[in-house]
């Protein structure tokens, strides 16, 4: 993809486009696009079934890529110190509407984590998470550079308080998610080995005191460990979608799974493009993940800010566990779990999300280098 800035362009594009990550902006414009084309072949059914326009879901997920890549490219543009009090403002509404689910929330499969607006549903806690993966590297970096707990202590306050409103909607998966991933930032932060072994096992005791709470969980766990125990329909006809593919697929549009499977445009996309796809597109997909990933840790390294380095990484450890926690729950390696694959499966608010924590990484990774105004390189 060519832009027509040149080097010696001052303008706001100009100097972002020569000091964004491109090949990571690149590989996730193609997971875009990979997701684009698998909505038009998986939704059609699933919207025949809940007797809406065959492309119901399609014009609905194409219309949110439009302020998703707004909002990716716009953020992308920001400083570290405009990341930083974006994220804290999102962090705060993000709360305030998560609070609001629990009194005026839509409830969906047993859960109220959706606030309607219009026509559209809003999940609240999807923008939380990686604006608290931001405000908490800050939160530690500022304990690390003043060598008091106090930004420590605040960060676990607000850990406490945010595991509080996701267990009242309940939402176990995204609790798991947001813990973990703020675990990673406290261990870059210098979290001693005796502290992670005591995390480890409190994690390990909140584990299974959700299995013993929260009957759907156990039901989920039981259900992986004996799968005779209750009804694995859709994890069945993953696998089966999955060995239909092989290692080419089956072709664009002629995969049977779909026509079975209640989330194939959403939670099991992974399945529809098992059989559609095959194996082989699938390891292209999952290394597009890693890419982003790796990619996104090679540049964050290079910087001399402990606050960019915990904030991307604690995005990117957010963005490759969201694909892994889809993809294994697809592929029947984890209890299922209803969280989307980024950027590839249905969901509005996901995709938003999704893009508003790309987007941070983006802006972090930036080379801070000024643009030469010779034409020289940077």
């Amino acid at each position: 993809m060519m832009i027509g800035w040149a080097r010696t362009d001052t303008s706001i594009l100009g100097r972002w486009w020569w000091t964004v990550d491109r090949w990571s902006l690149g590989a996730l414009g193609i997971l875009v696009g990979f997701g684009a084309v698998l909505i038009v072949a998986a939704s059609p059914p699933v919207a025949d079934r809940l007797n809406v326009d065959e492309f119901h879901f399609v014009r609905r997920h194409l219309a949110m890529l439009v302020p998703a890549v707004l909002i990716l490219v716009g953020t992308s543009i920001l400083s570290p110190t405009g990341v930083r009090r974006l994220s804290a403002l999102v962090l705060a509404a993000g709360l305030v509407g998560v609070g609001m689910t629990l009194v005026a929330g839509v409830e969906i499969k047993g859960a109220t984590r959706w606030l309607q607006i219009g026509s559209f549903s809003l999940q609240p806690s999807e923008f939380v998470k990686p604006a608290f993966a931001v405000t908490a590297a800050w939160l530690f970096t500022r304990s690390a550079m003043r060598d008091q707990p106090h930004g420590n202590i605040a960060c676990c306050a607000l850990l406490a308080a945010i595991l509080g409103l996701l267990l009242l909607q309940p939402d176990l998966g995204m609790a798991v998610v947001v813990t973990a991933v703020w675990g990673v930032q406290f261990f870059l932060a210098g979290l001693s080995m005796s502290m992670v072994a005591v995390m480890a096992g409190l994690a390990v005791a909140g584990l299974i005191g959700s299995y013993l709470v929260f009957p759907h969980v156990a039901s989920r766990i039981d259900r992986f460990l004996d799968p005779a125990s209750g009804d694995n329909y859709q994890v069945q006809r993953s696998l089966e979608a999955f060995a239909n593919g092989g290692l080419w697929g089956t072709g664009p549009g002629e995969g049977s799974v779909k026509e079975g499977i209640p989330d194939a445009h959403a939670d099991f996309i992974m399945a529809v493009a098992g059989e559609e796809f095959g194996v082989a597109w699938c390891l292209v997909l999952i290394a597009l993940f890693a890419f982003v990933v790796l990619r996104g840790f090679n540049r964050a390294i290079g910087e001399h800010s402990l606050f960019v380095l915990l904030a991307a990484a604690g995005l990117l450890v957010q963005f490759g566990l969201q694909a892994l926690i889809n993809m294994g729950s697809a592929l029947n390696l984890i209890p299922t779990k209803g969280m989307t694959l980024p950027f590839v499966s249905y969901g509005g608010s996901s995709l938003l999300a999704l893009a508003f924590g790309m987007g941070m990484v983006l802006a972090l990774t930036r080379r801070r280098t000024a643009v030469l105004p010779t034409g020289g390189g940077s």
